[in-house]
């Protein structure tokens, strides 16, 4: 039987160009030393009050990115976890990014943080243009109805990424240790932490 299949296998002729030349991964997402995307797209608490984080994080800042406000994970454990984690005083200015509009990232943050304690500002991405410039959209319509965000935090550092803690598979890295390795500025390498 198996002497059939080797048989087999040889008689068959090779391509002279395999298939391995042809793949169809996606391009990289945002990189360390990247320049933040220069958007005048996302807004806080009203779609007339635009912000461009390129402007806004010329100094040290965190960004948060979220599938959706008021997701599940979201607000129970990923944004909370920031909110209240010791080291987020010394993050510099921290945005919370959501693909949605201004309204609904607005009352989300008075939902995660109802005494604005935290000075965690939250930004709705109402097309989702600020996150497909990073390159950290994909397709949740099964979930969400559209495209969304990758859960990810980018640490950056006089307007350019410095680390990025990006959540592999779009459905659920531990938020405890995505705001823990992010604020305690443990490095990653190709998004899995070094020994």
């Amino acid at each position: 039987m198996f002497a059939t299949r080797r048989f087999a296998a040889k008689a068959i002729p090779r391509a002279s160009h395999p298939a391995a030349l042809f793949h169809t991964t996606r391009p990289s997402f945002v990189k360390v030393g990247d320049a933040l995307p220069d958007l005048e797209v996302l807004t806080e608490n009203s779609p007339g009050n635009k912000v461009n984080l390129a402007k806004e994080l010329q100094g040290k800042g965190l960004i948060i990115g979220t599938p959706g406000a008021f997701s599940p994970a979201c607000s129970a454990a990923h944004v909370p976890g920031f909110a209240n984690h010791p080291k987020l005083k010394d993050a510099g200015k921290v945005f919370v990014v959501s693909v949605n509009d201004a309204f609904v990232t607005g009352a989300w943050s008075k939902m995660v943080d109802p005494e604005q304690k935290s000075g965690i500002r939250f930004l709705g991405d109402p097309k989702g243009e600020f996150t497909k410039a990073l390159d950290l959209d994909f397709d949740a319509s099964a979930i969400f109805g559209n495209l969304r965000s990758k859960r990810y935090v980018l640490v950056i550092e006089d307007g350019k990424v410095k680390k990025t803690f990006i959540e592999p598979d779009n459905t659920g890295l531990n938020g405890k240790k995505m705001h823990s390795r992010s604020l305690n500025k443990r490095p990653f390498t190709n998004n899995k932490p070094s020994s």
